[in-house]
């Protein structure tokens, strides 16, 4: 990948739907390069999908926590994804070094659901305990996956 190849990324994470004649003129190529290029980073798994982003709020998932998690003993990374998995409104989560183990975003439609779903994860028989944040306004959004 060169320099170009990075701005055409840049143009498209922008706006996945913008044409190649317009990303040309933007990085200096024309609409043929650029569609070449692109169809390489598909093809090499640089790009894995073209996709369209719903504000949550449409959605009724308007109310947003990130929960750290705290697991008794030693816990295998599978075993947090089985049991996160069964939660549908964790939408993101990892883990993590520091005190807890996982760092757990969630979304739900109100207080109360969200309350059920942190229930879900924390009767989980591994999990000791969690603490949460629920965010009041959003500041920045960047997806990067």
């Amino acid at each position: 990948m060169d320099n170009i190849d990075y701005r055409i990324i840049d143009l498209l994470r922008q706006n996945a739907r913008a044409g190649y004649g317009d990303i040309g003129v933007r990085v200096g190529l024309s609409a043929s390069a650029v569609k070449r290029r692109v169809d390489k980073l598909v093809a090499d798994g640089v790009i894995r999908a073209f996709t369209v982003q719903i504000d949550p709020n449409v959605d009724g998932l308007g109310t947003e926590a990130y929960v750290e998690l705290f697991c008794r003993g030693t816990v295998a990374p599978d075993e947090l994804k089985r049991i996160l998995s069964g939660v549908p409104e964790v939408v993101d989560a990892g883990t993590v070094t520091g005190s807890a183990d996982a760092i757990v975003h969630m979304r739900s439609r109100d207080i109360p659901s969200l309350e059920d779903a942190l229930e879900k994860v924390r009767i989980a028989p591994n999990v000791d305990h969690t603490r949460s944040a629920i965010v009041l306004s959003r500041l920045i959004h960047r997806r990067f996956d």
